[in-house]
């Protein structure tokens, strides 16, 4: 675990002595801290912990999982930031060897990181609040550092009031004490397969979709070989890994571990199973995606012996700076009106804009065509029935020509509202970012820079009037 705060070493103590409980999250590790919402999954932790502390007279402790052993580069090597010009900046590192196949607690950064780290410096503003946090990413991300590292060094920064925990999944005495759960998944895998997939076909007769799918001979199991970190498959000598084909017998892969228990981990349905058999955990904290693949889970957790915890969605939110709520409160727009890409939000804009007359002019104007077609096809269906494809053209060919003065005059009133429409671009750009949500693109730094540590502490507050009563409370 990360050095943590006085809040944070109170409960850890507490943990140690056998006396308290955790709520754990996790996510993979991305650069500057990733997208918002890995920040929303631990101050979601930290407000159930608090509210479960209360509820059940025992310390409770936030633990965030920072999956370390990920090997996905491309996940992990970017960030985006709005800057001063009110542009989407993504901002990314170049691989560097190993990336791709090697976990990423193994990877060094590199020097690439200054040229980022500049990236950052200009395109926030020059708050009071950019110094010392600037400084934050500096010391975080060196060169040496690792991007599970310098991620769980700020993260742990940000949320040092709330007394959040960290934990690295690759961390040596971690490794050490899920050894007896990596072991038993190894040696009863196929077993454990069947109960999954039968897991699945009820879920699919159910009418739900299966979220991870059960390959056939997998072990929930990577084991890093000579491709770097790769699936384990069963077969009838062993195991084999699934890139390199290279192969092994169950007691050469517990000579492995034993030998360096890092080269071993769990797949993502394992990984919450081996959470709990390592720490005394009440609930975890689960975005979208993984609340769905948490009904497959239920047979592996019973197979090795564990009871699941209760699943907590997380929270979110939307932040509405006071310059985005005034653009919707002048045109009348909700978020959820934002939802979509920008060129169909000025379409519709344009079309509301164009004058009553013109509107009723255009649909005269079509009907007089299609009346006229129509009844130019009937008069001279006595002289020629192969006259009714000539008429049609003229027809398609009168229609297009309409639909290209609408569109011109479209095109005019948008002119005419461009100062209107450029206000509600900027609105969609810090709400649904690339059409995207917003705490799935911005990094936090965006708001940390303007509003200081009150941007944590605020999240918190509302993310604790959200939160569901729980049992006893009150």
């Amino acid at each position: 675990m990360s050095a943590p705060g006085a809040r944070a070493q109170a409960r850890l103590e507490a943990l140690r002595e056998g006396r308290g409980y955790v709520v754990t999250t996790g996510q993979q590790p991305a650069l500057f801290g990733g997208p918002l919402y890995s920040l929303y999954k631990a101050v979601t932790a930290a407000v159930l912990a608090e509210r479960l502390e209360a509820l059940v007279g025992a310390p409770v402790a936030p633990l965030f999982w920072t999956a370390s052993e990920d090997h996905d580069w491309d996940e992990a090597d970017h960030t985006y930031l709005v800057g001063v010009d009110n542009e989407l900046h993504r901002i990314a590192l170049p691989e560097v060897d190993g990336s791709g196949s090697a976990p990423l607690h193994r990877l060094p950064i590199g020097p690439s990181v200054e040229a980022c780290l500049e990236q950052v410096a200009q395109h926030v503003p020059p708050t009071d609040f950019a110094p010392p946090l600037l400084e934050l990413l500096r010391e975080a991300y060196s060169a040496s550092a690792t991007l599970p590292g310098a991620f769980e060094q700020v993260m742990a920064a940000m949320l040092e009031p709330l007394g959040v925990l960290f934990v690295q999944a690759h961390a040596p005495a971690l490794k050490r004490l899920s050894g007896p759960v990596l072991m038993h998944e190894l040696e009863h895998s196929e077993a454990h397969e069947e109960a999954l997939a039968e897991r699945v076909a009820e879920l699919q007769a159910a009418g739900y979709k299966d979220q991870v799918h059960i390959l056939e001979g997998g072990v929930n199991l990577f084991l890093e070989g000579p491709a770097g970190r790769e699936r384990v498959y069963r077969d009838e000598a062993g195991v084999h890994l699934r890139h390199s084909e290279a192969a092994f017998t169950l007691d050469e892969v517990r000579a492995c571990y034993e030998d360096d228990p890092s080269v071993l981990s769990p797949n993502v349905l394992l990984r919450p199973v081996v959470e709990s058999a390592v720490f005394p955990t009440l609930a975890y904290i689960a975005g979208p995606s993984e609340q769905a693949y948490f009904a497959e889970m239920e047979p592996l957790f019973a197979a090795h012996g564990i009871g699941m915890p209760v699943i907590m969605p997380r929270l979110g939110a939307t932040v509405v700076e006071s310059k985005i709520g005034k653009v919707l409160d002048k045109f009348d727009l909700d978020i959820s009106d934002l939802h979509r890409p920008f060129h169909e939000i000025a379409g519709d804009r344009a079309r509301d804009e164009v004058p009553d007359a013109v509107r009723q002019a255009l649909g005269e104007l079509q009907g007089t065509v299609a009346r006229g077609v129509s009844t130019l096809t009937k008069a001279a269906r006595e002289i020629d029935p192969t006259l009714k494809g000539p008429i049609q053209h003229v027809r398609s060919v009168a229609f297009d020509a309409i639909g290209d003065v609408e569109r011109k005059i479209l095109q005019a009133v948008k002119r005419e509202n461009e100062i209107s429409l450029q206000q509600i671009e900027k609105a969609h750009l810090h709400l649904f970012p690339d059409t995207r949500p917003q705490e799935r693109v911005f990094n936090p730094f965006y708001y940390l820079v303007r509003y200081g540590d009150d941007f944590v502490a605020d999240v918190a507050e509302s993310f604790a009037a959200a939160l569901p009563s729980l049992g006893r409370e009150g």
